[in-house]
């Protein structure tokens, strides 16, 4: 379903390939993500979804293809570089501190916004205070959006799965991202978990204008919340289009979503 204002492209990847020794990950993929927009990556385990977030954000470097990211072209960058650029993720097998709290893993996601030294950091005086307490109120205002206030000075990983998930998000959201990767936000979820973070990756995108590429199983949750879908399998793209039109594509049906009746 179209929802938002959704505008030009943002992200244009073409003809992307990528290999590991012989092993073709991805081969000749292009699609484009277009500003606050949600864009879907579907597909079976091994069909290359994670793979190409990891080109996204620059952990990996295609053989070939081009990356065009807000009208630049980036052939090869890092993981630094690209949150740099404001490109956030979270990642399926959260890495999360699990001693530290709710607030605090947060925090870490604020680090590329640090402006003071290391001295004046050490020291916590004149700036480096000032700048503490900033990124606080600003981390202490995701914390109440995502609804975890409660859980605020609480160890990470003394909290339930789901709870931990949200974190993950909050501080992807703590670099505050124009473009927001989610690999599997909803992996290991009850009904009621799944509910809850497909309200939050809605609000994110419709509250912050924030555009959003996600990997997600659940179909249902995938064909309720994305504009548009591209399909891989085995590292080829077989489908894209919206939600409607990935569902009815033959190609798709056979390979993934099962016997159309």
């Amino acid at each position: 379903m179209s929802k938002r204002n959704v505008g030009e492209v943002i992200l244009d990847l073409r003809n992307i390939s990528l290999s590991f020794g012989g092993v073709k990950a991805l081969t000749d993929i292009s699609f484009d993500v277009r500003e606050h927009e949600i864009r879907a990556i579907i597909g079976p385990n091994g069909a290359g979804k994670s793979s190409m977030l990891n080109v996204i954000s620059g952990v990996y470097t295609p053989q070939q293809g081009e990356i065009i990211y807000r009208g630049e072209h980036h052939t090869h960058t890092d993981p630094h570089a690209m949150a740099a650029h404001g490109v956030a993720r979270t990642f399926q097998s959260l890495a999360l501190f699990k001693g530290m709290s709710v607030l605090d893993n947060i925090m870490t996601g604020r680090s590329l916004k640090m402006r003071t030294g290391i001295l004046q950091q050490a020291f916590w005086k004149g700036a480096a205070e000032r700048e503490e307490i900033e990124h606080r109120e600003f981390c202490e205002r995701i914390i109440d959006f995502l609804q975890i206030q409660a859980y605020r000075k609480t160890p990470v990983g003394r909290l339930p799965y789901g709870l931990q998930k949200r974190v993950d998000l909050g501080r992807a959201l703590a670099m505050e991202p124009t473009l927001l990767l989610l690999d599997e936000p909803m992996a290991g979820m009850n009904v009621e978990e799944k509910q809850d973070m497909s309200r939050f990756v809605l609000d994110v995108n419709d509250e912050f204008g924030t555009t959003i590429v996600l990997i997600e199983h659940d179909m249902g949750v995938v064909m309720d919340i994305s504009d548009r879908v591209v399909v891989l399998d085995y590292g080829k793209k077989i489908g894209d289009g919206t939600p409607d039109e990935v569902r009815s594509n033959q190609d798709v049906i056979n390979a993934y979503l099962g016997v159309a009746h």
